[in-house]
């Protein structure tokens, strides 16, 4: 498979290495001459300094032979021109583009319609406020969403050190819950990922992710002594893209929202977009103006400033002043790993986001969703079992799953089934999987049509 990547900046680079790590061709195109000397130091990938919205750079690129264009770019602009001339370029080929501009959100319809028929328009920043609103109902977890159009979620929990659950086995932990227990999909400790044995045992600290039928989430939150408490205030600290986007949307949903963003003229901005939210000048690392703000009644603080430092310093003095609850944008992956052990567990990254967003439109088979966790060390995959495919047609303790994978659920007409060797996947059936990244494309295979045309 051939991908033509169009920006090196952090969203490009880190999807090409994603890819070439996966034996993919991919080339990628970008101006500015040190994204591509990282490019060219760093990943076997093939590099062209120049601008993307030249049709001699596009077919020196390979689009004409591409399978598909990833266009991720910071100009919504370029991003939507060279879609434009790809697709008179090259018709058959699937493409994807990053477009941030709230203003254009009504417009993503019919740019996936109309020319220059774009088959993804991928938005991070909303995906990232989306998962920010989803964190704010579930205390404890660091990490929640669903899949199969909401029948199916996932939650990571932190295990604490008080926990029954600590030196307790897994084929223990089921025998004590019955059929009520959840399903134990992944376990990241330290930053070993762990797919779970009957034999494995918990340890305090480990982050555990559950698979469970959405109506029974709470039922299930409710074995780990966590539930819902409905957030009332909110402290936003950064009035960007993302803190606009999600401060409206609490507005909306009812929740006493307060801004604080530093540029005076940013926040007149936001004072005339967003009735109903307070908007404070100020710097949200300031311990004055937080105590002033009352931050130990408040019920969750979310920094989302373009800096991680100060988003991790902020969340830090948050949680000494009381606040109850603290979710924090960071950008650098690099930083994850850190985090839990200075007390910040809830983290939402933009670019992990886009990642996500675009592996499922790229990988092989019928992937309807594929979410990066773990700080990318692992991925829950949503697919169609495929007929002609490795997986259809047989009893599942006939399958050779690669190792480092679980087959975590089966939906049968509608149907969440939990699978047992004896399970018969047909082909149509909704699959929802668990890998580690070493094991991924191994179960693109499996996933895969026997005998397709060779790409």
């Amino acid at each position: 498979m051939r991908i033509l990547i169009i920006g090196a900046g952090e969203v490009g680079y880190n999807i090409a290495s994603r890819l070439a790590s996966e034996n993919k061709k991919v080339t990628v195109i970008d101006k500015d001459e040190a994204a591509i000397r990282r490019l060219s130091e760093n990943l076997d990938v093939q590099s062209i300094r120049a601008s993307a919205t030249s049709p001699k750079t596009l077919i020196e690129a390979g689009i004409k032979e591409s399978q598909i264009l990833l266009a991720v770019t910071d100009s919504d602009e370029v991003n939507l021109v060279t879609c434009l001339l790809s697709r008179h370029m090259a018709p058959e080929i699937k493409m994807l583009a990053r477009v941030r501009n709230a203003e254009l959100d009504d417009f993503h319809q019919r740019f996936r319609k109309a020319a220059p028929h774009i088959d993804t328009i991928i938005n991070p920043e909303t995906e990232v406020v989306g998962t920010i609103r989803r964190l704010m109902h579930i205390p404890g977890a660091v990490d929640v969403g669903d899949f199969v159009e909401g029948k199916v979620s996932y939650a990571g929990l932190r295990i604490p050190k008080s926990s029954k659950m600590v030196g307790m086995s897994m084929s223990a932990f089921s025998t004590r819950f019955d059929k009520d227990h959840p399903l134990i999909a992944a376990i990241l400790r330290n930053t070993q990922v762990i797919v779970p044995r009957g034999d494995t045992r918990f340890h305090a600290n480990d982050l555990i992710y559950i698979i469970c039928e959405k109506k029974d989430l709470e039922e299930k939150l409710n074995l780990f002594g966590l539930g819902h408490k409905p957030v009332k205030t909110a402290l936003v600290i950064g009035g960007g893209r993302i803190g606009e986007r999600l401060s409206r949307t609490l507005v909306e949903d009812g929740i006493k929202t307060k801004i604080i963003e530093t540029d005076l003229t940013r926040c007149n901005e936001l004072s005339q977009e967003i009735s109903g939210a307070l908007v404070l000048h100020g710097d949200g690392s300031d311990q004055s103006l937080l105590l002033e703000e009352n931050i130990g009644q408040t019920d969750v603080v979310v920094p989302v400033t373009d800096d991680d430092e100060t988003n991790i310093l902020i969340s830090l003095l948050a949680k000494s002043m009381g606040a109850r609850d603290t979710i924090t944008k960071i950008g650098k992956t690099n930083y994850h790993p850190l985090l839990p052990a200075i007390g910040i567990d809830k983290v939402v990254s933009p670019r992990l986001s886009a990642i996500s967003s675009i592996l499922q439109d790229v990988r092989k088979g019928k992937v309807l969703s594929d979410i990066s966790i773990f700080g990318e060390q692992g991925e829950f995959i949503e697919a169609i079992a495929l007929d002609r495919s490795s997986i259809t047609g047989k009893p599942i303790k006939k399958i050779t799953f690669p190792k480092g994978t679980l087959l975590l659920c089966v939906i049968q007409e509608g149907q969440v089934i939990i699978p047992t060797g004896d399970t018969v996947v047909d082909p149509g059936n909704r699959l929802l999987l668990f890998a580690v990244n070493h094991a991924v494309k191994k179960l693109e295979t499996l996933l895969s049509v026997k005998f397709t045309r060779k790409e």
